[in-house]
């Protein structure tokens, strides 16, 4: 689940204050609408390029899936990309437990393309050969069982994770309240604290590698100044950005 979309000034969207998970307002975030009101797009505008980075992650591991299954996938946008360039002969199956986002999924299904509102957990069609949790593992409040849940589900797992840690970050305090906010992320991760997690349960990690950083994608006047000197930092050390700057994701192939 992508952060941002580009405007040319300060943002007056108007955060929806409800429960991340329970409470008074009924059901987490996601199903009782707080979500959807906060990010009405779903972010279908992050989705090709999304799509592109798994195809990057197969390709590179010269995998040849039949079946692939995203658990937490939102519109459908990013399974539907991935339809348009894998070959005909794959399936492909999303999960996902907003109401919202199933009725936008609904307008992308086929006889190959099959969503279901629900949870992962109870799939009839699994075992996959690749399964897919993009932006998705730091808004589980179990994250531990979550992950020990999805083992065993597929050949391979693709996961996409928010590096949200960094130095400026937690100096400058306000991104992670706004983050938490708007799009419920619930941890923070750096790098080494990512691939740790996975390790502890139980994953064996096959390949990483960092994904476009935010001043990339960012084009507003305001990221301007900074987009040079970000670029100039990573290309003499990926890590070292990442941990000073942040604004990156890791995309993980594990088994």
């Amino acid at each position: 689940m992508a952060k941002h979309q580009p405007n040319s000034g300060r943002s007056t969207a108007r955060v929806i204050e409800r429960p991340l998970d329970g409470g008074p307002a009924g059901g987490t975030m996601y199903e009782n609408g707080a979500y959807l009101a906060n990010n009405p797009h779903w972010h279908l505008d992050h989705s090709p390029w999304k799509a592109s980075q798994v195809l990057k992650m197969i390709r590179r591991n010269h995998l040849a899936p039949t079946t692939v299954c995203e658990v937490g996938c939102g519109a459908g946008e990013i399974l539907r990309r991935l339809q348009q360039q894998l070959p005909e002969s794959v399936k492909f199956y999303g999960y996902e437990i907003s109401p919202q986002a199933y009725e936008l999924c609904r307008e992308r299904a086929n006889e190959r393309l099959i969503f279901h509102l629900g949870d992962h957990f109870v799939a009839d069609e699994a075992p996959f050969d690749v399964l897919m949790a993009l932006d998705v593992i730091e808004h589980v409040e179990d994250i531990y069982g979550f992950l020990r849940g999805l083992r065993g589900k597929a050949e391979h797992t693709i996961f996409h994770i928010p590096l949200n840690l960094s130095a400026q970050t937690v100096l400058r305090g306000k991104p992670l309240s706004k983050v938490r906010k708007r799009v419920g992320h619930i941890h923070f991760f750096t790098k080494d604290m990512a691939l740790s997690l996975l390790q502890e349960t139980g994953y064996e990690v096959m390949d990483w590698f960092y994904t476009a950083a935010a001043w990339e994608k960012r084009r507003s006047l305001a990221w301007a100044p900074v987009r040079l000197p970000c670029r100039l930092l990573y290309l003499l050390s990926p890590d070292l950005m990442a941990r000073a700057l942040g604004g990156q994701s890791l995309m993980v192939l594990a088994r």
